[in-house]
């Protein structure tokens, strides 16, 4: 099994604190700011950064959905991540200033990919189909913080 990475990044016109807070608001903005990929979205511990405990389910493909329970950690200053009870996905948010009044926000997330041909057409696409969730995820993420 290989392991599968999707990691995309945007510059927000908000400072970095602003951000962090709005993607850490797991009982509030977060549930507004994710696309319709995502259903089923439910806050089942806490709601704000560490020690929430979040549900939700993420259609990739037409055919393929995960049913996500994530705990939520916050390691480092401007980190969370998301770690997959359900499987081996976590999913991690860095968010660091960058320059004047904007916000640097990198998303990534890994997982243990099948084996096989079927490996093969994860390892392919998947990266690009998730990357292209978390564009829409931080495309509303920006609309929601920039003043």
């Amino acid at each position: 099994m290989a392991q599968v990475e999707a990691t995309t990044e945007r510059i927000i016109a908000a400072d970095a604190e602003t951000v962090f807070d709005a993607l850490a608001d797991y009982a509030g903005t977060r549930g507004k700011l994710l696309p319709e990929h995502f259903s089923e979205y439910e806050v089942r511990e806490g709601g704000d950064g560490e020690g929430t405990l979040v549900h939700w389910k993420l259609q990739a493909t037409s055919k393929r959905v995960r049913d996500c329970l994530l705990e939520v950690t916050e390691p480092t200053d401007g980190q969370l991540v998301e770690t997959d009870r359900n499987s081996s996905m976590v999913t991690t948010w860095v968010v660091t200033p960058a320059g004047e009044g904007k916000a640097k926000v990198v998303v990534s997330t890994v997982w243990n990919g099948a084996g096989g041909i079927g490996g093969f057409f994860e390892r392919t696409f998947a990266p690009k189909g998730l990357g292209r969730i978390y564009d829409t995820l931080l495309v509303n993420l920006a609309a929601e913080t920039e003043g």
